[in-house]
């Protein structure tokens, strides 16, 4: 059967559940979906918006009963309209697509910025019932801009949060403290996702203290199958080969990964 006729890539329409604003410009939405109990951390959907568009979003809980959601951020159109959703209403969902993050049960490193939390959410709860020994940084501007934290602190023991102005947590920037503990303890794995300068940043430090590390990659997504090309970064499609990426990965894109995106037309673009 081609790839396009299967179950997951048709739309289905769920009815939002829940509607939890987690700041002044995040909210996550809560939905049941039988096709996203059986996503991996790391994957994502395309959710469709009626009488707007269809974007890709990262699955922020992934439930085995089916009650999954997304976290979202306004950046946009779509997103803006998305956030305006109330319980009971109702959106469309196809997938989930993409790989996932390689897991271990060793000891691991998760850093995470911005709605970069989103797939990071999944991926430590995955680890704890792996037992896995947690490091879980998290980075924002101010603390208005920070979330989850009340629930990370509930997976895992070992949390710290950094703001550049210091309004909590310790003051600076999140990839200054991972350098700080990588000068000092090894990790079987560093996880990272958020602005994509900052995981450039995380990647770089792997490198320099020969860690093996995956990123979840961003870029602008259309179909979410691999056909039309839009999310391309080196030779890979994100949203076939990814949104997961190991070291050995990015090393062949390091020409474009944390330098560049690409717009909708498919024109490169300094971050």
């Amino acid at each position: 059967m081609l790839a396009w006729l299967t179950d997951i890539n048709r739309l289905r329409i769920v009815k939002i559940q829940d509607v939890k604003e987690e700041n002044s410009t995040v909210k996550t939405f809560t939905f049941h979906d039988k096709y996203c109990a059986d996503a991996v951390p790391g994957q994502f959907v395309m959710v469709w918006i009626p009488g707007v568009d269809e974007i890709p979003m990262s699955l922020s809980a992934i439930g085995a009963d089916g009650v999954s959601s997304i976290t979202v951020a306004e950046v946009g159109e779509a997103t803006k309209m998305l956030r305006k959703k109330k319980a009971g209403e109702v959106l469309g969902v196809r997938g989930p697509y993409g790989n996932g993050f390689a897991l271990t049960s060793g000891s691991v490193m998760i850093v995470g910025g911005g709605t970069g939390l989103t797939p990071l959410m999944p991926l430590a709860e995955r680890l704890a019932e792996l037992s896995a020994k947690i490091v879980f940084l998290v980075g924002a501007k101010t603390r208005d801009e920070l979330f989850f934290l009340d629930k990370i602190e509930t997976i895992v023991p070992e949390v710290t949060a950094t703001t550049e102005d210091g309004s909590y947590g310790l003051k600076g920037i999140v990839t200054e403290l991972a350098e700080q503990i990588l000068e000092k303890q090894r990790f079987d794995m560093i996880y990272a996702c958020g602005p994509e300068p900052m995981m450039l940043k995380m990647f770089l430090l792997a490198e320099q203290y020969n860690m093996p590390f995956q990123a979840s990659l961003e870029r602008y997504i259309r179909c979410g199958i691999g056909i039309c090309g839009s999310c391309c970064i080196g030779e890979y499609r994100i949203c076939r080969d990814g949104p997961v990426f190991s070291s050995e990965q990015l090393r062949k894109v390091r020409n474009e990964f944390g330098l560049f995106k690409r717009e909708v037309d498919g024109k490169k673009v300094k971050f």
